[in-house]
């Protein structure tokens, strides 16, 4: 891990996890056997609005894997990953980086809301989560589950349940349906016994299928 770039070393811990850890054991069976397994492992955040939101339009509707290739190239050109950094990098530097056509603009897109000052990234972390989707949503290629990975990752919202994530979806599939398909409102249903702490039990439910925690 030592060789990997990163634009943002400032990592920030939810203050919550160990509660919420206690909590969901107490009160569901699957995590009472799941969140031992991981031992101290935990959500961090980083501080960094923009550089969350770019690696999330990044790792959209690709593996992992994938995505963390891409990210370090794209980190070769914009080792700041600052706004300013990615418009003066342009298009082609982007696309050469592995991004589709529509994602490089997506980004250039990105970029120009925060030096433009078209979002408000310092009142974010006062806002509730439903008014900062919905400011986030505005910005092309930013639907509801970039918003959402963005409140979990960065803002380190305790109670996020990303309900467009293939990820959480085959989680509950293998852990609470013997690997069954789950419809959404399926799990509406089990995580009605995780709140206030959805955010928790996501992010173990992504442990039990990939073991490496993801970042944004």
């Amino acid at each position: 891990m030592q060789n990997i770039i990163t634009a943002d070393n400032k990592l920030h811990v939810a203050a919550y996890w160990e509660d919420a850890k206690v909590e969901l054991m107490k009160r569901d069976r699957i995590m009472r056997k799941l969140i031992p397994q991981f031992g101290d492992l935990h959500l961090t955040g980083r501080s960094e609005p923009f550089t969350t939101l770019a690696r999330s339009v990044i790792g959209q509707q690709i593996s992992i894997k994938s995505a963390e290739a891409v990210w370090q190239r794209f980190l070769l050109i914009c080792p700041k990953c600052s706004p300013s950094q990615v418009l003066k990098a342009g298009h082609e530097q982007l696309a050469a980086c592995g991004l589709s056509k529509r994602k490089a603009e997506y980004i250039l897109d990105l970029a120009e809301h925060f030096k433009a000052k078209r979002v408000h990234a310092d009142k974010w972390a006062s806002m509730d989560d439903e008014d900062v989707i919905a400011e986030l949503i505005q910005i092309r290629g930013i639907g509801r589950w970039t918003a959402e990975m963005f409140l979990i990752f960065n803002l380190l919202r305790p109670n996020i349940l990303p309900l467009d994530d293939v990820g959480l979806l085959k989680g509950i599939s293998v852990n609470y349906f013997s690997g069954e398909p789950v419809s959404r409102s399926d799990a509406r249903e089990v995580s009605a016994n995780w709140e206030p702490w959805r955010t928790v039990a996501t992010w173990y439910l992504w442990r039990s299928l990939e073991p490496l925690p993801v970042e944004y």
